[in-house]
């Protein structure tokens, strides 16, 4: 998959209800499970088949084995998981494989190892996960994009529908999870038509 064509909007959810009301072209659903394997597995088997028929891309953050075992598309890899280039030889050339990077020497080593795309982030304060580092703000997020042209670069950490001017012609797209907890299809769309606007692509790849 090309740079253009790659999704610019992922959700973050272990929600199935989420994951129908979100799976759609344009959308890459996360699954992200923090309890065991057995329920990640049976939750991403789910997800797939959902995302499949909707014309979604689907991802498993951080557990390569459940990615693999389910038939998602790949992973998004955090910095406590494996290497991007150790995950890539388990999945094979052609599985999406992101990572969490922050500032550009980390991005461009990412690259180097075959990442299909980066998380950079917290864009903002976030209630989601616990330990995150300072927010980096668009400005810094945009240096890092800055760094790999040609790569998706996504914004991730706090995201609303009103941030995204703040990144216009800056990044990619955007991964959030909080955004779309209340009304899953609803917020799609909406964040959706936003990263479709000129004004947001202008100067995206």
């Amino acid at each position: 998959m090309d740079a253009l064509s790659f999704p610019r909007l992922h959700v973050l959810t272990d929600d199935l209800e989420v994951v129908r009301g979100v799976a759609r072209p344009g959308v890459a659903v996360q699954i992200r499970v923090k309890s065991n394997d057995r329920v990640a597995y049976g939750v991403t088997v789910a997800a797939v088949e959902l995302c499949r028929a909707a014309g979604a891309m689907c991802l498993v953050n951080d557990r390569i084995g459940v990615a693999l075992a389910a038939g998602a598309d790949g992973v998004h890899l955090g910095d406590d998981d494996l290497p991007v280039d150790a995950a890539r030889r388990v999945l094979g050339p052609d599985a999406v494989v992101g990572a969490t990077c922050r500032t550009p020497e980390a991005a461009r080593a990412a690259v180097a190892q075959g990442a299909s795309y980066l998380g950079v982030g917290p864009a903002f304060t976030s209630s989601t996960k616990d330990g995150l580092p300072p927010p980096l703000g668009p400005d810094r997020i945009a240096v890092v994009a800055a760094a790999v042209p040609g790569t998706p670069v996504l914004a991730i950490g706090g995201i609303t529908l009103s941030h995204l001017p703040r990144f216009a012609g800056r990044v990619h797209g955007i991964a959030a999870i909080a955004a779309f907890t209340t009304d899953p299809s609803g917020a799609a769309e909406a964040f959706l038509t936003a990263l479709a606007s000129p004004a947001t692509r202008e100067g995206l790849s």
